[in-house]
């Protein structure tokens, strides 16, 4: 009974009419910054601030939290039609997604996206409604050394994502994590791979690296290879899926969104993990993994339903610990102490109406977003339907717009740049860039989680065993990048007994 109650408070404060018209405020602001490349959530949020110091702090999180949710349906149609995801968690959509785009089936996968991160929204809701107690009480078990072992495992789910040489892989995660680690030392203080700049004092700029080595990157290579450029069609055909298409989709969708809502409510994960560990998990079960990478409906399934789980359910262990799973929910943490709300243990029953008017109201958004976005895809669309050398240099200026904002920093958009050029780098060496920007994202968190468990063990690495759940963690990570290993090794002994 108590669940419903908490349902029936929820939806009391989530349909009044002030409410409905800050959720759909939310959601169209946040699809519309999604779909600009070179914006995201992060900033718009964040230069939203401001604002949210007149709002009631329900009305505030229901916005808030509609231009977070709504942003990840947006993120997936640049990265479907112009293989430019404006946030980690669209990095492997834009995989498979554009590929099908390249292949006449745009229509086809932002509609599969579009489904896909519906029905995940609704069910990761509904989760939360029935679950949310006890998955908050479950995330407290998670310590220092349980907390790194998860992101292990996000490594080694990183080196699978990758359709070419296992070796580049694994050299594009330990890029990431060295990358990931310039800036201050978190213990000491110490400057580390600053190259000297004064600036990278607190690391490279996620937005910056993230545009550079997708947005600037493709836009580079794109004017290099005129013969393989691909345009935007002004017209996406085949908006809806046929019977076929939703029997690949309906199992993919369902893992999805669980991976979603597991990865989701831990800290540490949040939509990012959650799409590259769809991604793989999609990879592992597909009959023929070779089509992934080149236009599968079953990889642009299940990672969009996935982040958009994960997106959802990572508001628990922002609410419930004040443990941020990516910088929106930092910023979230941040309006919330404006807002006189401490984040912790205790907030599900000082705050029931912030809590619960927040969980409904995001099943009303996703229901909004649905309603809203397929017939809106046109025009989106059209938005970004002009021709390359037009938008090409529009691509640049919202690359440039979207680093910059972040600090207001020059710095930031020479950072845009530079990765740029090691993006296109990259393509040409035929170096996937997602492992890279995986281990770029885990790397300071798999740090500080490393060296807090040996802290607490004075040095003894036992610690990671001594655990359960940090010893099954590592277990699975052992198991997985065996059996990732063994078809490469089967070539190597296959081509010397050939020889």
């Amino acid at each position: 009974m108590e669940v419903f109650s908490n349902l029936s408070l929820g939806f009391s404060v989530a349909l009044t009419f002030q409410n409905l018209m800050y959720c759909f405020s939310g959601v169209m602001l946040g699809t519309f910054i999604g779909v600009l490349p070179g914006l995201g959530p992060a900033a718009t949020i964040a230069l939203l601030i401001p604002l949210t110091f007149t709002l009631p702090p329900v009305s505030c999180f229901i916005m808030l939290a509609g231009i977070y949710y709504g942003a990840q349906y947006g993120c997936s149609t640049t990265a479907i039609l112009l293989k430019l995801p404006g946030e980690t968690s669209s990095v492997v959509t834009a995989i498979d997604g554009h590929e099908m785009a390249k292949q006449g089936q745009a229509g086809k996968a932002l509609a599969t996206a579009a489904i896909g991160s519906f029905i995940a929204g609704s069910l990761s809701v509904l989760l939360l409604v029935f679950f949310a107690p006890a998955l908050a009480k479950f995330a407290l078990n998670f310590g220092a050394p349980e907390f790194f072992s998860v992101m292990v495992l996000g490594l080694v789910a990183a080196v699978t994502l990758a359709s070419g040489s296992i070796i580049k892989a694994l050299a594009m995660v330990v890029l990431g994590l060295a990358l990931g680690l310039a800036g201050q030392d978190i213990f000491y203080g110490e400057y580390r791979l600053t190259f000297g700049f004064p600036e990278l004092a607190d690391g490279f700029d996620f937005i910056a690296v993230t545009m550079g080595l997708f947005g600037v990157a493709e836009v580079i290579n794109n004017l290099a290879e005129k013969t393989s450029r691909f345009k935007v069609s002004s017209k996406v055909k085949g908006l809806w899926l046929t019977k076929n298409d939703f029997k690949k989709i309906i199992a993919p969708i369902s893992r999805g969104t669980l991976v979603g809502c597991v990865l989701g409510i831990l800290p540490g994960g949040g939509a990012a993990v959650s799409s590259f560990a769809s991604y793989s998990l999609e990879k592992s079960f597909a009959k023929d993994p070779s089509r992934f990478g080149k236009g599968a409906i079953e990889a642009v399934a299940g990672p969009e339903s996935a982040n958009n789980a994960g997106a959802q359910t990572s508001f628990i262990p922002m609410l419930t610990l004040g443990i941020p799973a990516n910088p929106v929910m930092a910023i979230m943490i941040a309006v919330l102490i404006i807002q006189g709300i401490t984040p912790g243990p205790q907030v599900m029953i000082k705050q029931p109406i912030l809590v619960w008017g927040i969980i409904t109201s995001m099943w009303i958004g996703n229901l909004m977003l649905l309603v809203l976005n397929l017939p809106l895809i046109g025009f989106w669309t059209r938005m970004i339907s002009v021709p390359y050398h037009f938008l090409y240099p529009a691509i640049i200026i919202f690359c440039c717009i979207g680093s910059f904002n972040v600090a207001n920093d020059p710095f930031d958009v020479y950072m845009l740049a530079a990765f740029g050029a090691l993006g296109y780098i990259f393509i040409k060496l035929e170096c996937e860039p997602a492992p890279f920007l995986l281990g770029f994202v885990l790397g300071p968190m798999m740090e500080d989680h490393f060296r807090r468990s040996l802290l607490i063990s004075h040095g003894d690495f036992k610690i990671f065993l001594n655990h359960r759940i940090a010893a099954a963690l590592l277990v699975i990570s052992l198991v997985a990048f065996i059996m990732t290993l063994v078809p490469s090794v089967r070539k190597i002994r296959d081509h010397f007994r050939e020889e």
